[in-house]
């Protein structure tokens, strides 16, 4: 079972678009792929039409008295599943907190999940704090859609120096320019120069367009509905150089 994680510090970089077809992408190679919506705001959840079961919250899974495996959704893509946002995850710092180790209840959950499937994507909350070093720890991978703007790639800057209390045991981190606008010098000059940054920068590219905004009224991945576009030639780039990436383990 592989791990990646859908991450950034700041919102609004494309990350839910990057996960839910990612994920898609997964499951369309033929491996069993389960994401996992993570940002109580349910985004992913809501471009998969997936609501959560009432009778099986986080907080009972992390405790132990829920089965994870009974929140899980099925989409209406083989091969893909999808475990919904609970309200209640907006607590999930606080919940981790009252744990003497605090990874440990999500790793228990992913254990049981992973039975079931060989990728599980992780759509994670922007921000840092308990609930993502949590994430970091669980997680082989990161990976972490940049726009190329100044505050955006500053967030880059402190996400690496907050790794590097980490040493050996941080997990493999993936950025990637998203939400680029070519018309933008700013944009340009960043892309241009991302061997200033302080990771490997993935050699794809994921272009601004109407086509990743059309997700939130089709209510599905973008691959499905606009298959031949630029940015639909982007995450199938993007999913293969990840895949490569993580296999090699660097």
């Amino acid at each position: 079972m592989t791990v990646l994680a859908a991450y950034n510090i700041k919102g609004g970089v494309g990350k839910t678009a990057a996960a839910v077809n990612l994920a898609w992408l997964s499951a369309q190679d033929g491996a069993r792929t389960l994401l996992w919506d993570l940002d109580p705001q349910g985004a992913a959840s809501f471009y998969f039409r997936a609501r959560p079961k009432k009778k099986v919250k986080l907080k009972g899974m992390l405790r132990g008295r829920r089965d994870p495996r009974k929140a899980v959704r099925g989409t209406d893509f083989e091969g893909l599943d999808i475990l919904p946002a609970d309200f209640s995850a907006r607590n999930l710092d606080l919940l981790l907190n009252k744990t003497r180790r605090p990874a440990r209840p999500l790793r228990r959950l992913l254990k049981r999940l992973g039975k079931n499937y060989d990728r599980i994507y992780l759509d994670c909350a922007p921000g840092i704090g308990l609930a993502s070093e949590c994430v970091f720890a669980i997680s082989d991978a990161l990976v972490v859609p940049s726009i190329p703007t100044v505050l955006s790639v500053n967030t880059l800057q402190q996400l690496h120096g907050h790794m590097q209390t980490w040493g050996g045991n941080a997990p493999l981190v993936l950025p990637f320019f998203s939400m680029v606008d070519r018309r933008r010098k700013l944009h340009l000059d960043i892309c241009g120069n991302a061997e200033d940054l302080p990771y490997e920068v993935l050699e794809t590219v994921v272009p601004y367009s109407t086509h990743v905004e059309r997700m939130g009224t089709e209510r599905t991945p973008l691959l499905v509905y606009a298959g031949r576009s630029e940015p639909a030639a982007a995450y199938r780039s993007l999913h293969t150089e990840i895949r490569d990436r993580v296999m090699r383990g660097g």
